[in-house]
């Protein structure tokens, strides 16, 4: 299978600004976002939102500790998993900028969020979402599509190792069970950056995860029997990576992919064609924080969670003016299209045609 290519004839009057990334009919579309104040900053939204990550936080631990030795814990484990999962939205709005423009402040919210509550690097992260934002779905440019063991492209199939072949040939079943490695991948990914000082603060960083472990692991151990501890933490773990990768699994897998040495999109049709949409609600608002705003995100990554919804019907407007295709599904469909795109993949592997 050959990397699907970009077929779409640009806007009528779009020129490329090769300073920026961004075409000419990006710009307009950011006007209109613009002159609705959709940019600015939301703080009263935002502190709402700490409080509320923080209460449910808080409502876990006095389960915890209300129920002690006993397998119904498990339940708060799982809880647990959510909770970590509400507050990656808290760390990676701190990394856009979208909550405060300050540093400082942004990098207090990311490390506690990042690093003391979910044991992950902060810097680590930031660094690694930013080279995707630059560019979603790009074969040799995205990092988020180079650390995965499923393939997106049959090119990538040579690279893999004996095992990981093994999951390719089933991928559009086992990426969705793997998921469940998903928060001990990126904590092992976070170590190893920390490690050899790829990140802007490795001791602060290493500290804070340190803090972590020790009050996690030592109340965990404390309060529990030793057998409970273990399935309390692998609970706690494969709930939370089930839902990180329930999050990230429909935004773009599926969607347009490139390759090559350099980018062959202009910054609208980039974050456009390479994301999807799932449809919102305020369910669905709340257990995606935002993200299942998926391209509306990627054209707009310093737009507050709140501003996302209008954003997002100027953005189909505008995409439906120029002519340019405007990905949005159901919660369903949307990780059948993921499953199916991995299938047809992977599908020349079954058939013995990739080697």
């Amino acid at each position: 299978m050959q990397s699907a290519q970009h077929t779409t004839n640009t806007p009528a009057g779009s020129t490329a600004d090769a300073k920026s990334g961004q075409s000419a009919s990006f710009a307009e579309l950011l006007r209109r976002v613009k002159a609705e104040g959709l940019l600015d900053l939301q703080p009263r939204y935002y502190a709402f939102k700490l409080a509320l990550n923080t209460t449910l936080l808080l409502a876990g631990l006095a389960a915890f500790f209300a129920l002690g030795a006993s397998w119904w814990t498990l339940l708060v484990a799982a809880w647990m998993g959510f909770c970590g999962g509400q507050s990656s939205f808290m760390w990676h709005d701190a990394g856009h900028k979208s909550m405060v423009r300050s540093k400082n402040l942004a990098n207090i919210v990311g490390y506690a969020h990042a690093n003391f509550v979910n044991g992950i690097s902060y810097g680590w992260w930031v660094n690694h979402h930013n080279r995707h934002h630059s560019h979603p779905n790009h074969l040799d440019l995205d990092p988020d599509i180079g650390r995965r063991t499923a393939i997106f492209d049959t090119k990538q199939y040579a690279t893999r190792t004996r095992r990981q072949r093994f999951i390719v040939r089933y991928q559009s079943t086992l990426f969705f069970v793997l998921l469940v490695c998903e928060l001990f991948k990126m904590q092992m990914t976070a170590y190893r950056a920390i490690a050899r000082r790829e990140v802007k603060q490795p001791v602060l960083e290493a500290s804070l995860i340190a803090a972590r472990a020790a009050l996690y692991l030592g109340l965990v151990f404390w309060i529990l029997t030793p057998l409970q501890a273990v399935a309390f933490v692998v609970v706690q773990q494969a709930c939370q990576g089930v839902y990180f990768g329930m999050i990230f699994a429909p935004n773009h897998k599926g969607m347009e992919l490139r390759d090559g040495e350099e980018e062959s999109l202009g910054w609208l049709e980039r974050q456009v064609l390479t994301s999807r949409n799932i449809r919102p609600s305020r369910l669905m608002d709340f257990l995606y924080g935002g993200l299942n705003y998926q391209i509306e995100h990627h054209l707009f990554p310093a737009m507050p969670q709140k501003s996302l919804p209008r954003a997002r019907e100027l953005t189909m407007e505008y995409c439906a003016e120029r002519g340019i295709p405007y990905r949005e599904v159901g919660f369903f469909r949307s990780y059948r299209e993921v499953a199916s795109f991995l299938h047809k993949v992977s599908a020349p592997v079954r058939q013995g045609q990739v080697s």
